[in-house]
This record gives C-alpha cells, structure tokens and sequence, in this order.
C-alpha cells in the first residue's frame, strides 16, 4: 500500500473516532444509577401552577418528599458564600425584587418571600434537612463564573456529609467537569436544551449537541423535552442515561430513563 493512502486512511480514521471522543459518556455503576432510573422527579419541588406553594421552597420539597416523588433544586452561591436554593439568576421573577442571589447576603435574602408566600429562600442544608432520605435528589449546579469551584467544592462537601441519594448536574460543562475529577463516586449529568440565546452561536452549536463531553463525561444528559440532535442520540447509544425535562404529561415517560416533571402527579416509578 502506498505511503499517500496509508495517510489518508489514517486521516480518514482519525476523522470518523472524533465525533465519538467528544461525545462519549462516562460509565455509571449500576449501584451510581438505581436510585435515579424509571424515576419521576417533581421540578424545584412539588410547586404549585397557582405559586401558592412557590418552587425550591421548603413546602415545595416537603410535599415531594411525602408524596414519595424524587425531586429536581438549583443551588447557587449568595454573596456571603452560602449555598442557597434557588433557580434564577435574578430575583425579579420569584421575589419581586431587582439585583441578583449573589448581590445579597443569606440574612438579607430572607427579607424577601418567594411569590408572596410566608416561603424564603432556603439554604440547601436546610432542604437536605427537610427531604431527610425520603426521595432521590438531582441537584442543578448554576453557573457561578469565577467561582464555579467554590460552589462546586461547598455543595460536594454538603452532599459529602448527607446520608440520602444525590446526583448532580449543570449546563455548564466546566462544573460538570469539576464533578468527575473531585467527585467521581457521585453520580453526573450534562444539562442541554435547544437554544441558547445568551451564548454565541459557535458556543450554542458546542451545548445543544453536547461536544464538550470530553471535559465531563457525563453518566447522564438531561435533555430539554424536544427532538434530541443526532449526536445526543449517539450518546445515549453510548450509554449515558436519558433524562428528559420538564414534562407535564405521563406520556413523556416513554423512552425515558427519568423524567423531570411538573403540574400533576405521575407514578412515582415507571419502567
């Protein structure tokens, strides 16, 4: 064989193991994925549609909890470094107020109450307090920027300490990354979704296909519940969990590995 074609079925070879070097997952334990898998998990907690029991609030995990429900939090930094429950990056939204988590200290956010309710925003020890065991939790990392490790480090060290099921996940693949070299008995995942309007389009078409798996290798992708790209659909033939969210119907089990829900009450296990 000439030394041109050999280079080129070189290259050629080299070419098709790309795709699947970032993408591949890594692999779970089955011990790692039983608590998770054929399970539903109530959004930021079983929160009402009508905000009376407002989400990531005590309440919210409390009524998930007794319904025997896994359940989905968010957890981000305050600006006295305390690690709190709570999904937006600004409190416009659930709190009524203008500034981010990260502006206020843990003792002034408790000034202001989730959806007009008597529910502040709690600590993630106090949830993990409140759940005590009785359900699965997947916890949501958000991206903390410059302090991804501090988040990741203290919310490692709070699960660390806690006797019931945890895994984690984020949309930032760098966290998820932190994860398999600090953390690797735990349980990871790859959040993604279609669009990513705040990023730019090369570092939306890296996410939305999941190409920045290398860093993390993620055991699970929990997918925004759309039609999957191609190369998550790889993934999972690789073997990385399918995990859909948010659904608001049993049908969306289907397929699923675990579903993320909200707004009724699925069976709490599906096969």
């Amino acid at each position: 064989m000439e030394k041109k074609t050999k280079i080129l079925i070189g290259c050629g070879a080299a070419a098709a193991a790309l795709p699947l070097f970032l993408l591949a997952p890594g692999r779970a334990t089955k011990g790692q994925k039983a608590p998770f898998k054929g399970r539903n998990f109530a959004h930021r907690g079983l929160h009402s549609r009508d905000k009376s029991v407002p989400e990531n609030s005590l309440k919210a995990f409390e009524l998930a909890a007794a319904a025997g429900y896994g359940m989905e939090l968010d957890v981000q930094l305050t600006r006295d470094g305390q690690v709190v429950v709570f999904h937006d990056d600004t409190l416009n939204r659930v709190c009524g107020v203008n500034g981010r988590v990260d502006d206020y200290t843990f003792e002034e956010l408790q000034k202001f109450p989730l959806c007009g309710t008597a529910e502040r925003i709690p600590l993630f020890s106090d949830v993990l307090n409140t759940v005590a065991g009785r359900g699965a939790i997947i916890c949501e990392l958000k991206t903390a920027g410059k302090k991804n490790r501090e988040l990741s480090r203290k919310t490692y060290d709070l699960i660390a300490a806690y006797p019931g099921e945890i895994c984690v996940e984020s949309f930032d693949p760098r966290i998820v990354a932190w994860f398999r070299f600090h953390a690797p008995e735990l349980l990871r995942g790859q959040l993604a979704q279609k669009e990513y309007p705040e990023q730019s389009a090369f570092q939306g078409f890296l996410l939305r296909n999941c190409l920045m798996n290398f860093l993390s290798r993620p055991q699970f992708i929990a997918y925004q519940l759309v039609r999957r790209p191609l190369t998550v659909r790889l993934a999972e033939l690789l073997g990385a969990m399918k995990v859909a969210w948010t659904s608001h119907e049993p049908r969306n089990e289907k397929g699923q590995d675990a579903v993320i829900f909200e707004f009724y009450r699925p069976r709490i296990t599906f096969k």
